[in-house]
């Protein structure tokens, strides 16, 4: 069974590589090492909630996303993640947009109920 922390890991790299970026990408983003990030996606080290936070903006899905376990969630998840560019400027402001449209569609189902 898997700790959270590698369910994490898993889930980060996977988001990374659906969207075509590497592990400097994030790193730069995060401004963390490339090393770092190595350690959170192998599950070697604990992440921290704003990390974790400005990764989902950055994927365009919800925080519990990163954390899900189950492989069939984690693959819709991934079917409908944004790409990205590679620029560090454009990460942020991509991460910026994918936050914004995520909060336009949760003020969307809140006015539904």
């Amino acid at each position: 069974m898997k700790t959270m922390r590698e369910i994490i890991g898993t889930n980060i790299a996977k988001m990374r590589e659906k969207q075509g970026l590497n592990q400097d990408n994030i790193a730069s983003y995060l401004g963390l090492s490339r090393v770092q990030i190595s350690h959170y996606e192998r599950g070697k080290r604990e992440i921290s909630v704003t990390e974790l936070n400005k990764l989902s903006d950055l994927f365009g899905v919800e925080l519990s996303e990163l954390l899900e376990e189950d492989l069939e969630i984690q693959n819709l998840n991934l079917a409908f993640a944004f790409r990205s560019e590679n620029s560090v400027n454009d990460l942020e402001q991509i991460a910026s947009f994918k936050k914004t449209v995520m909060n336009y569609l949760k003020m969307e189902r809140i006015n539904a109920l």
